[in-house]
């Protein structure tokens, strides 16, 4: 189903000519025949568009439009007018409609305007519910995820929570790894002790092995007094080891040792100390192939890699990109002391149109500069970076095969227009927009290639 639909006219012959349209096109019809009756079902029903004649007897479309847009200004209203004159838009807008059709419409256009309100609609739920959502406690605080592919990543981690194996965090660059490793140490039974993480390729060799294994005075050149490592340090705790594919290999058997003696040697020492901690580690490569080029030593690896949790994409976890932005936007608006609390319909449709390649860390700091610029209690598209509200627009060039057999400017659009088509699955509005084009002429197109249905 399209959408719930609740049609407005006093010309009942039209109503049910509209009706048996829409509803061969996908949509669910109810149909009224004046504004009073219209009220009545949209305080008592659940319905998502709704379409109105602006001319009827007694109460008109426009005065309509302005009591739903007051009592139910989640239900977006589009003004089926018989004039095209600019006064008749102004009026529209003005009232609060979403969008206006000429009489006698479409039925093909008049449907990709309803799925659009629909859309629209739907988008503005979803977004009372995620702020609804993020308030809520999950399993584990600070893990802002509902999608299946994080669903199975919480499963996980729930039952490796109280283990003290090692644990490696496997995933692209941005997804969330040391969240993850938070998540899992706040729902440990070492959650009293401390959280202790390092970047492993953020120091040189001889930086990283103190700030690891510590190191007594005199130990080096600059060692005036000795300091405890990040073992000694995490005691009764977790040590997270962040990008451990970049541990250099000198240090790797210092690191194998620790983890299976549960010992450590401060540099310039000859007494071991005692450590107990619990291991969580993270990287963005692949190990497996490290290892074969001998740039990782296999039996660390084994060590670390006791249970593997990998994190998808963002692009891979559907509705979760509207959760994260919640959960920023309320985490910035603190922050900045701004009324910001929510993001609009539009502001929504162009992050999920977003492919998201630096993941989660992307989208934080989309939604920060978008914060800052915002200046209603609602994050608008406009307030987005412009590769974001251009999402989908990249250019589908031709294969080499089509520009080899030298075939016209229009037909190298007709395939172009086809190939977009199909890759948004015949959603005609979104393939409006990624193609730059009005949705009459885009209709007229497929009119012409024969692929309307």
């Amino acid at each position: 189903m399209r959408g719930r639909v609740l049609l407005v006219d006093d010309d009942v012959d039209l109503c049910r000519l509209l009706a048996t349209g829409l509803q061969s096109n996908g949509f669910d019809v109810t149909w009224r025949a004046s504004a009073e009756e219209a009220i009545a079902v949209v305080s008592a029903a659940e319905v998502d568009v709704v379409l109105t004649d602006v001319e009827m007897s007694g109460m008109h479309g426009l005065e309509l439009c302005e009591r739903i847009v007051t009592d139910r200004p989640d239900v977006p209203v589009v003004i089926l007018t018989g004039s095209a004159h600019l006064d008749t838009a102004i009026a529209a807008i003005r009232a609060g409609a979403y969008d206006f059709v000429t009489k006698p419409p479409e039925v093909e256009l008049l449907g990709l305007v309803l799925e659009r309100a629909v859309q629209h609609h739907r988008l503005r739920d979803e977004v009372k519910r995620l702020r609804r959502a993020v308030r809520a406690d999950g399993a584990f605080p600070g893990l802002i995820a509902e999608s299946p592919a994080m669903r199975h990543v919480t499963d996980l981690l729930e039952r490796i929570a109280d283990a003290d194996s090692s644990v490696l965090v496997t995933g692209e660059s941005g997804t969330g790894k040391e969240v993850v490793a938070r998540a899992l140490h706040g729902r440990s039974r070492r959650a009293a002790g401390p959280f202790v993480a390092v970047n492993c390729a953020a120091m040189p060799e001889a930086l990283l092995e103190s700030e690891l294994f510590g190191h007594v005075a005199g130990a080096f050149t600059g060692a005036v007094g000795s300091r405890k490592g990040l073992f000694v340090r995490a005691e009764r705790g977790t040590l997270f080891l962040d990008e451990i594919g970049e541990l250099p290999l000198a240090l790797q058997p210092k690191l194998l040792r620790a983890l299976q003696e549960r010992t450590v040697r401060p540099i310039g020492s000859d007494t071991e100390m005692s450590c107990d901690v619990r291991i969580v580690a993270a990287t963005n490569q692949d190990l497996e192939a490290a290892v074969r080029e001998r740039r990782f030593r296999e039996d660390l690896y084994f060590r670390i890699n006791v249970i593997q949790v990998w994190l998808p994409a963002l692009r891979a976890r559907e509705n979760d990109v509207l959760l994260l932005a919640q959960h920023f936007i309320e985490r910035y608006a603190t922050r900045t002391n701004k009324p910001v609390v929510g993001l609009s319909p539009g502001a929504a449709e162009r992050l999920l149109a977003y492919s998201w390649p630096g993941n989660v860390r992307e989208l934080q700091n989309c939604i920060e500069r978008a914060v800052v610029l915002a200046r209603f209690d609602r994050i608008a598209a406009d307030d987005l970076p412009e590769k974001i509200r251009r999402a989908g627009r990249a250019r589908l060039a031709p294969s080499a095969d089509a520009a080899a057999e030298l075939v016209s400017l229009e037909e190298i659009e007709r395939r172009h227009i086809l190939r977009v088509i199909d890759a948004v699955k015949g959603n005609r509005m979104v393939a409006a927009r990624v193609l730059g084009l009005d949705r009459k002429t885009l209709y007229r197109k497929l009119l012409q290639y024969g692929a309307h249905g």
